[in-house]
């Protein structure tokens, strides 16, 4: 009893102790890594970003780093003194220097790398081990050059190395940065490195007026990742203070692994269309007003156009570089109805190339974009789809027929045209198969089929999508094609909910970025991260990584945040949290297909809150066949029996998913995982969740598949289901009283199930055998 109390005291004064008992790190240096006053913006030392990556309740930071300084001035300045005065046991010292040291022709400076910078850094730890604490010691930090032919360029001469020598001999814990960010920047590329570093242009920052382009100083995003990458070499070293480095939200994952993105910025200048003869009537088309502010601003270098109050009709407008497209609060900006208005182009549908008419809003190979506003962009998207008889009530389909247009057949759809008509009812039609070109002749005969994403932004970086609703798109919402660090921010997207093929956002092939308190009600799927299809999809082989996916609401969709199913590319790296998804038809839907191939692999989702799910709660699904996910009355969504078939490389593989905290109130299925006979779904991993449904688990060869504190309320008598699976976990399951069936297990590849944790008596059959299971196969503990 003494000692549980002694046990709760310490606990108790632990967590009210003074500040001054954290154990503190202690950051010395340059500028590389110092703090900067607002005024400064956008420099950003890493050791600025560095607390993010700590528990401060246990650690605080101390930055000492200083722009220009050197070991040597560091020391005649009295700032080594004033931070080995304050070390006390158990602190720590990141000591990095160097790219001041160099500077032979200031003598305030100059520290030569092996006398006077090696005697420094040897005094340094020293110091720091007299008063009880521990050094750390690091290389410089890269400056960002390449030679002529794309080659990178170390301008650091031998002061890493004499970093490394010093941390041998006295046996110092060392993190080479010098190597570590040298990797990165070649990552990242000539040009695509700049974003690491200050490259702006004039007009956007106080403190430089006519722009800045400093390859030794970072942006927030450069900083962001370089602390990151002190990070990276601290759990790699065998020191106490990686028991300090702070845990995400995600499994097994720490705040400094998350991704990271880079946030275009634009300059203040305004080019308001009004300037340029647009007028807010409705009637007028707007298309070369606008088309001509925004060329005026790109030619300025960059800025804001400026749609304000009002309606404005226009055709498909086309994005430049440096310019940020603000649609002010009361604008609507209303799409062409015009088909004329939109030429037919090259570009991809469903993840391969294909003809379609140019999007509404349009851009190819451009840098530092945004559409930002409170305004609304409507695609005017009635005039190019097909509308299924089934998803509409008695009144409205007669009002469609009367409103024109054609109906097939069979009487169950109807199409705004004749053209659109004839292009629905053709194979791959406007796609380029095979090298194989439709004929100018054959695009034009259906021409209204060709309908366009509302947005296609295809290879850009640096794209900022905030504050706006788009609406009424005629096919997939917001497209962004092999672009790199996409920020979508507060974006509002509204499609009927009968519309076929209104996505609302599709990722594909994209890399770095984040999509945060988003609204979508559409009807197709909401979030959806894709990378090609098939063939075309593998052989162009970028996959979507590196996203932050957080605080979205989906509404109505097939799915609320989804992959697949073209995901011929792979997908990885994916961070979902904090998401409510409100009657769509599947909560978490990832999906695929023999012949896709492609990975999909280390998807990470925590705190998903549902209600109203039609179909399934969390959906692993290797059987896509392209039909709405909850059958229609009649239909049924049960499988032929599937045989094997042999391992190629369109096989698809789904693996490594970790999911926690996820809740759903009312779903027709809670999780099912559905592999192939060739391939099975592998380590599917659900902890702590609450569904309420009305089947359980079905799991269909499924492969390393583990349920952790799951509650599972259904209406079915058989609460889980397991088919030629194996290695599969269910632990500490909760479900209703009276159930016939806890666990029923079926096929002969079934195997090596554990059933721990659980009340089995609450059911009236713990386990039921069925036909073809081999052996005893479930274990109880």
């Amino acid at each position: 009893m003494r000692s549980f109390f002694r046990v709760c005291l310490f606990i108790t004064l632990a967590a009210f102790r003074p500040a001054d008992t954290k154990l503190t790190v202690f950051l010395c240096g340059d500028s590389t890594l110092a703090d900067k006053l607002p005024a400064d913006a956008p420099e950003t030392g890493w050791g600025m970003v560095l607390p993010e990556y700590f528990n401060t309740d246990a650690v605080q930071i101390q930055n000492h780093a200083v722009n220009g300084r050197s070991t040597k001035s560091f020391i005649t300045e009295g700032r080594w003194q004033k931070v080995v005065s304050q070390v006390k046991k158990g602190d720590w010292v990141f000591i990095q220097f160097g790219h001041n040291d160099q500077k032979v022709a200031d003598t305030t400076r100059s520290a030569p790398a092996q006398t006077l910078y090696r005697q420094n850094l040897i005094r340094f730890v020293n110091e720091t081990r007299a008063k009880g604490g521990n050094p750390l010691l690091i290389t410089p930090v890269m400056r960002r050059k390449f030679d002529e032919k794309g080659a990178f360029v170390d301008q650091h001469g031998e002061y890493p190395q004499v970093v490394k020598d010093v941390a041998k001999e006295l046996k110092v814990p060392m993190i080479d940065l010098h190597a570590r960010s040298q990797a990165v920047i070649e990552k990242h590329g000539v040009e695509g490195s700049k974003v690491l570093f200050m490259h702006y242009g004039g007009g956007i920052y106080p403190k430089f007026p006519k722009g800045i382009e400093d390859n030794t100083h970072f942006s927030r995003y450069g900083a962001s990742v370089m602390a990151s990458l002190v990070m990276e070499g601290i759990m790699e070293l065998p020191i106490d203070l990686k028991s300090f480095v702070k845990k995400s939200a995600f499994t097994n994952k720490y705040t400094y692994e998350l991704p990271h993105h880079y946030t275009p910025v634009f300059r203040k200048d305004t080019f308001n269309i009004c300037r340029y003869g647009a007028k807010a009537d409705g009637l007028t088309v707007n298309t070369k007003a606008i088309s001509q502010a925004i060329e005026a601003c790109h030619a300025a270098g960059g800025g804001t156009v400026l749609v304000p109050a009002g309606l404005w009709l226009t055709g498909p407008i086309v994005l430049k570089n440096n310019v940020n497209l603000h649609i002010a609060k009361n604008a609507l900006l209303q799409f062409s109805r015009n088909h004329d208005d939109y030429p037919i182009v090259i570009t991809t549908w469903e993840g391969q190339e294909s003809y379609r008419c140019q999007a509404p809003i349009w851009g190819v190979d451009l840098t530092n974009i945004g559409i930002t506003g409170e305004g609304v962009l409507d695609g005017g998207g009635e005039v190019w789809r097909a509308i299924k008889r089934d998803k509409q009530t008695n009144t409205q389909w007669a009002n469609l027929l009367r409103s024109g247009g054609v109906v097939s057949e069979k009487g169950d759809l109807w199409y705004p045209s004749e053209k659109s008509k004839k292009g629905n009812n053709l194979p791959n039609a406007g796609r380029i198969l095979n090298g194989i070109h439709p004929t100018p002749t054959e695009l034009e005969s259906y021409k209204d089929f060709l309908r366009p994403n509302m947005i296609s932004l295809t290879r850009c970086k640096n794209v900022l999508l905030e504050g706006v609703t788009f609406q009424n798109s005629p096919a997939w919402t917001m497209h962004p094609l092999l672009c790199e660090h996409v920020s979508i921010r507060n974006v509002t997207v509204k499609n009927h909910w009968y519309a076929q093929n209104s996505d609302a956002l599709d990722l594909e092939s994209c890399r770095n970025g984040i999509v945060e308190g988003c609204t979508f009600d559409t009807g197709d799927d909401g979030i959806t991260i894709k990378s090609g299809r098939d063939e075309q999809g593998r052989k162009r082989g970028v996959p979507t990584e590196n996203f932050i996916i957080k605080d979205c609401k989906v509404y109505h969709a097939h799915g609320g945040f989804v992959i697949g199913s073209e995901m011929s590319g792979g997908v990885r790296n994916m961070f979902v949290s904090n998401c409510t998804f409100m009657g769509s038809d599947v909560g978490l839907r990832f999906k695929t297909a023999r012949g896709r191939g492609g990975v999909v692999e280390d998807i990470y989702v925590t705190d998903v809150n549902m209600t109203e799910i039609p179909g399934e709660a969390i959906l692993f699904d290797m059987y896509y066949a392209a039909k709405d996910p909850v059958p229609q009355e009649g239909e049924s969504n049960e499988l032929p029996a599937i045989k094997a078939e042999p391992l190629n490389e369109g096989t698809p593989q789904f693996k490594n998913f970790y999911l926690k905290n996820i809740i759903c109130r009312g779903a027709e299925t809670a999780i099912l995982v559905r592999g192939l006979p060739e391939m099975s779904i592998k380590n599917i991993n659900v902890e702590n969740a609450v569904i309420e449904a009305n089947k359980g688990l079905v799991c269909v060869e499924g492969e390393n598949i583990n349920l952790k504190n799951v509650t599972l309320l259904t209406k079915d008598n058989t609460v889980m289901q397991v088919q030629n699976s194996k290695n599969v976990v269910l632990d500490g399951i909760t479900y209703g009283s009276g159930k016939e069936v806890l666990l029923k297990v079926m096929g002969p590849r079934s195997d090596a199930l554990r059933l721990l944790n659980t009340d089995v008596t609450k059911a009236k059959k713990d386990v039921e055998l069925g036909v073809g299971v081999k052996g005893k196969v479930v274990s109880k503990k």
